[in-house]
């Protein structure tokens, strides 16, 4: 019975326990739909983390050939070659530094991977239905 302000009155325990046991499967269902959200969102960010440490490494290749090139250019002892082929050893260097730190941030933002807001809306849920109040 409710008033008709929609304020429950004392309820008989049965319909109680029939809402309840309408709503908790309402409820389950919404916690996993947002633990997959939490999960595919985390699943972004390692990829895209994942994706700047793999751009890293390829670049940090583009180094090594650069650094390659430039011994070979200073074998020759032509030094306006071989000094910009250093110079751009060293550019692409720091571009693969730099690629790295934004993959390892990346990494650490989507780690860990347990669904957080969902296991703590869980655990919220679980204590209203025992009747503590987080």
């Amino acid at each position: 019975m409710s008033h008709p302000g929609g304020t429950p009155t004392d309820e008989p325990l049965g319909a109680v326990v029939h809402r309840l046991t309408e709503q908790v499967p309402q409820l389950i269902r919404s916690e996993i739909r947002l633990a997959q959200a939490e999960l595919t969102e985390k699943g972004k960010r390692a990829g895209l983390g994942l994706g700047a440490f793999g751009a890293a490494g390829l670049v940090a290749l583009y180094g090594i050939g650069a650094l390659v090139t430039a011994a070979v250019l200073a074998l020759d002892l032509v030094l306006p070659a071989w000094a910009a082929a250093l110079i751009v050893a060293g550019v692409l260097l720091l571009i693969a530094g730099v690629a790295a730190l934004v993959g390892k941030k990346e990494v650490q933002q989507a780690t860990p991977a347990a669904p957080e807001r969902a296991i703590a809306g869980v655990k919220e849920d679980v204590a209203t239905i025992k009747g503590e109040h987080p």
